[in-house]
C-alpha cells in the first residue's frame, strides 16, 4: 500500500515532470474500455467502468506500453500512473494507463484480467490509429498491477469474454513485460489484501493455482524485466524470485534485478533509484527505446 512518503514522491515527480516536459502532449481523454458495459458489471458508476487513458509523446518511436498501477486490487495508486506515463513518453513510448475493476468494488478474478485483455487488444487493434508497431506493445505493472501483468502474460485466455468481439482476433499477449515488485503467488507468503480482493476469502484450489503466476509460466513467453528489493516487507522478494525461477526453467528471456535496500514502493518517481536506468538499458536492447 502507498505510504505518505510515496505520495510525496509522486507529487514531487509530477511537479518536476510537468515543469520539464512541456513539449509532451497532455493525456488524451479516457477511453471507456467497454462502451456497452463491462462483462458482469455490478452497476454503472465510475468504479464499474474501466478506462484506458492514452499519453502520446511529441516524438513517438512506434513502441507502446500498457501501464497498470497497483493498489492491492482495492484501489488504483495514481503515483504509479501518470508520472510513469510521462517518463515513458520521454523515452518515445506511447502509453496507455489502464484503470481496471477492483475487488473493493465487488469484482473478483477474472474481471481484472478481462479488462487487461481488452485493453491490450484495443491498443494493438488500433495500432495504425496511434502510429504504433503492433509487434512492439509491452505491459508494465507495479505490485498488484504486476500480478495482473503476470496473468496477462501467462494465461490471457482466462480473460476471454464470450461472445467474442471482433477485437478478439487480435492477440492480447504483450511483446514484453515489466514487473515492479510484483505480487506473484497466492500460496507462498501471499499478500493477503491482494489475495482477498482478487479471489475472496475461501477460494478453491484450482483458482489459487490459476492466480499463482509462478505455476503458470510456460515456454515461449515474451521477454520479462523483473525487479524487487530484499527489504520489501509488504510483498516479500520471494515473489519475484519464484517468478524468475519459473522463467529460467522454461527458457523465457528475462532479467531479474534485486536491490539490497528499500521497502515496498522503493523506486517511485523522485527517488533517483537505479532501476530506471537499468530498465532503460534493457528497453533499448529490446528495441523499445531510443
Amino acid at each position: 500500500m502507498p505510504t505518505f512518503t510515496h505520495l510525496c514522491f509522486a507529487l514531487r515527480a509530477a511537479t518536476l515532470l510537468l515543469a520539464g516536459i512541456a513539449e509532451l502532449h497532455a493525456a488524451e481523454p479516457p477511453i471507456t474500455l467497454w462502451p456497452l458495459g463491462a462483462p458482469g458489471a455490478l452497476g454503472s458508476t465510475p468504479k464499474d467502468v474501466p478506462t484506458l487513458t492514452p499519453y502520446v509523446p511529441a516524438k513517438a518511436n512506434g513502441a507502446a506500453m500498457l501501464l497498470i498501477p497497483g493498489g492491492s486490487y482495492s484501489g488504483i495508486y495514481e503515483g504509479q500512473a501518470e508520472p510513469f506515463a510521462l517518463w515513458l513518453n520521454e523515452q518515445g513510448l506511447t502509453v496507455f494507463i489502464l484503470r481496471y475493476r477492483l475487488g473493493s468494488a465487488g469484482y473478483r478474478y477474472p474481471a481484472q484480467l478481462q479488462d487487461a485483455v481488452e485493453a491490450m487488444r484495443q491498443v494493438r487493434g488500433e495500432a495504425a490509429k496511434w502510429k504504433l508497431d503492433a509487434h512492439r506493445i509491452g505491459v508494465m505493472g507495479f505490485s498488484a498491477g504486476g500480478h495482473l501483468v503476470s496473468t496477462l502474460l501467462t494465461h490471457p485466455e482466462d480473460g476471454e469474454v464470450a461472445p467474442a468481439s471482433a477485437a478478439s482476433r487480435v492477440s492480447a499477449r504483450p511483446d514484453l513485460a515489466i514487473l515492479c515488485y510484483p505480487v506473484i503467488s497466492m500460496t507462498t507468503k501471499p499478500h493477503e489484501t491482494s489475495r482477498k480482493n482478487l479471489i475472496g476469502d475461501s477460494p478453491c484450489d484450482d483458482l489459487i493455482c490459476k492466480t499463482s503466476s509462478e505455476l503458470q509460466v510456460q515456454p515461449g513467453l515474451p521477454p520479462c524485466f523483473v525487479w524487487h528489493t530484499n527489504e520489501d516487507k509488504l510483498v516479500p522478494v520471494v515473489h519475484s524470485l519464484m517468478f524468475a525461477t519459473a522463467l529460467h526453467q522454461h527458457s523465457v528471456p528475462h532479467e531479474l534485478h534485486l536491490y539490497q535496500h528499500g521497502d515496498h514502493g522503493t523506486g517511485l518517481m523522485g527517488t533517483n533509484h537505479p532501476w530506471m536506468q537499468d530498465l532503460l538499458f534493457w528497453l533499448k536492447g529490446q528495441k523499445f527505446s531510443m
